[in-house]
């Protein structure tokens, strides 16, 4: 028996506002989306465009809350880049960088919901 990741899931409060952050920031796009015939929710999922993992972003109609409870922030997904000054060019740009740590050589940026997102050099 063997396992395989397929998507991580983020729920978003505005779905035009994040996929908009998602595709300048990462460079993710619209893969597939699924409408509850109610209009209850909404599930779009963003991919790469070179691996199989994707990213599910759900936007929930009935949401009462003005946020998502994100805990303490200790999970996040992590993305490689081939131009890691490049990468962080843009992302100071986007003033969208929350932490950096020059000793690793990796840094962080943040989502319009708060969820963190951490950058690392691709490995060769």
């Amino acid at each position: 028996m063997q396992f395989h990741f397929a998507h991580n899931n983020f729920n978003v409060m505005d779905l035009d506002t994040s996929l908009a952050f998602y595709k300048e920031a990462l460079g993710l796009v619209e893969v597939r989306r699924k409408e509850a015939s109610d209009g209850s929710f909404i599930l779009v999922f963003l991919g790469d465009g070179s691996s199989k993992h994707q990213l599910e972003l759900t936007w929930l109609k009935n949401w009462e809350k003005d946020s998502y409870n994100l805990g303490d922030n200790e999970f996040h997904l992590a993305f490689e880049t081939d131009d890691l000054e490049g990468a962080r060019e843009k992302h100071r740009a986007m003033d969208c960088i929350i932490f950096e740590n020059k000793q690793m050589g990796i840094y962080f940026i943040v989502d319009p919901d708060g969820y963190w997102i951490e950058i690392v050099p691709e490995k060769k």
